[in-house]
């Protein structure tokens, strides 16, 4: 028999490749690709459609992830937001990119006159930013952003050129937002504290005369569904709110709208212990500032601690008193190593009671009280998941000696990130993705949960100690920086 014949006949069972099948991306390397996406050269934009500006807290979620794969560009990340900052010391909410049209996203540079209206409280000139700010995470961010290459940054010089703004920052919320004169923090407009529409605004915000339907044009409905956005009345009180502010030349007190806020003064007590760390490293004394971040904590338990609750509430400094709304606001606090110790206990029972329902009938914890009226599983902050609120929650029950429950709250944050190309909010039942996809924040807290194991896997490697600084007690939360990806 002819053998070569014999060999060109013979059935191949397998499918011939030439080249080897590529195997999938990581979920590692998706995140990466979204925060790259969306890099602008000097920031991040939280996404490119929907927000196509930079924006403050975002900004500092952003640079914590991004400090896992180009500590330079999370460094850059924040010098970018802060060389916005007014001369009052507040860091704007958004910070304007002028080749952006002016009919991509509303309130638009035109409408804030930054320049114009917030001379007297020094708005820079030569960039348009908003006039209002956002919750304070940056010195937080600055302070991971740090550790992750602590040569490089020295090299840069970053903490000594970042550290005076941020002194600065904290310097203007202390002692021109304290409207209630209770050492806490007054929001002035429900974007300040970055959970936009979350019922617990609904009663402060009823006071106020909404803006005409026709004096604005919403550009988030052209990039997301009407039923997951706040709804056009919502969205006329706060187009009304931020002109009143405006108009008052950006003057802090007299607006109709102040509220005392548990995250965003959690997040500052949070970002004073960062504070004291970078001035240590600096070489200057951090204890003043740790004081302080206890006096803040002691003010906050005693102003907006409801233990019938079993959590922190806010507090309307217009309409007299606290408020009995039931947001993740009131949960963020478990953040901070100086609670209580009976406080932070009631506030792990309140996310695993019925309420919240952390590890029960919720795959995130969702951002409003599940058994609330106005609960809704897909109107943006009115019960949605939020990957950012449940980062720190994260950290929070780690803090608190909760390791199985961070655990499984990462696990199920990563999952669902990535299953959802890093959405901007899930309903907290199904999973669902919600807003935009592809959303900055979301990717890059995935990535640092991605470099950091969980404790069951740290358990096991024994050789294996965490980069921990724990040489100033109580300040462990916000020196994880953090077990598995960081150098230094």
């Amino acid at each position: 028999m002819d053998r070569t014949a014999q060999l060109s006949t013979r059935p191949f069972p397998y499918e011939i490749a030439y080249d080897p099948p590529t195997a999938p991306p990581s979920p590692h390397v998706r995140a990466a690709r979204v925060l790259a996406a969306n890099w602008t050269g000097a920031s991040t934009v939280p996404s490119r459609k929907l927000y196509p500006h930079q924006w403050s807290w975002d900004s500092a979620f952003i640079a914590i992830g991004l400090r896992h794969v180009s500590p330079a560009r999370a460094q850059t990340e924040l010098e970018t937001l802060l060389a916005a900052q007014w001369a009052d010391g507040r860091v704007p909410h958004i910070v304007f990119n002028p080749s952006v049209p002016l009919d991509a996203y509303f309130p638009s540079p035109d409408f804030w006159r930054s320049s114009t209206a917030g001379r007297a409280a020094g708005a820079p000139r030569t960039v348009q930013t908003s006039g209002i700010v956002q919750p304070p995470v940056h010195a937080l961010a600055a302070w991971l952003v740090h550790r992750a290459d602590p040569a490089l940054s020295r090299s840069r010089g970053f903490l000594a050129r970042v550290y005076p703004k941020l002194a600065a920052w904290h310097r203007y919320l202390l002692h021109r937002r304290d409207l209630g004169g209770a050492g806490l923090v007054s929001v002035v407009h429900p974007w300040e504290q970055g959970m936009d529409n979350s019922p617990c605004w609904d009663a402060p915000l009823a006071r106020i005369t909404p803006a005409p339907a026709r004096s604005f044009r919403r550009a988030d409905l052209d990039h997301g569904a009407a039923e997951d956005r706040p709804t056009d009345l919502d969205y006329g009180r706060y187009v009304r709110l931020a002109a009143d502010y405006r108009d008052r030349e950006y003057a802090d007190d007299g607006g109709e709208f102040a509220v005392e806020d548990p995250a965003f003064n959690a997040l500052l007590i949070a970002s004073e212990h960062a504070l004291a760390r970078i001035a240590e490293e600096l070489g200057a004394a951090g204890a003043a500032r740790r004081e302080r971040a206890e006096r803040l904590t002691a003010a906050l338990v005693e102003r907006l601690w409801e233990p019938a609750a079993g959590m922190f509430l806010c507090r309307d400094l217009r309409g007299g008193g606290p408020r009995p709304e039931r947001s993740v606001s009131g949960l963020i606090p478990l953040l901070l190593p100086g609670l209580p110790r009976d406080v932070a206990a009631a506030l792990v029972d309140t996310l695993r009671g019925p309420h919240f329902s952390l590890g029960g009938r919720t795959r995130l914890v969702p951002s409003y009280d599940l058994l609330g009226e106005a609960f809704d599983p897909h109107r943006y902050w009115r019960g949605p998941a939020w990957f950012n609120t449940n980062w720190l929650l994260e950290r929070g029950l780690r803090a608190h000696g909760e390791t199985a429950a961070a655990d499984a709250l990462r696990t199920a944050f990563l999952d669902l990130a990535d299953a959802t190309g890093f959405a901007e909010y899930v309903d907290p039942y199904t999973g669902e993705p919600c807003g935009a996809t592809g959303f900055s924040w979301t990717a890059a807290l995935a990535l640092d949960l991605y470099h950091r194991e969980p404790a069951s896997q740290t358990r096991q490697r024994p050789d294996k100690s965490p980069s921990r600084d724990v040489s100033a007690p109580g300040t462990g939360t916000f020196d994880r920086s953090d077990q598995g990806g960081d150098r230094g």
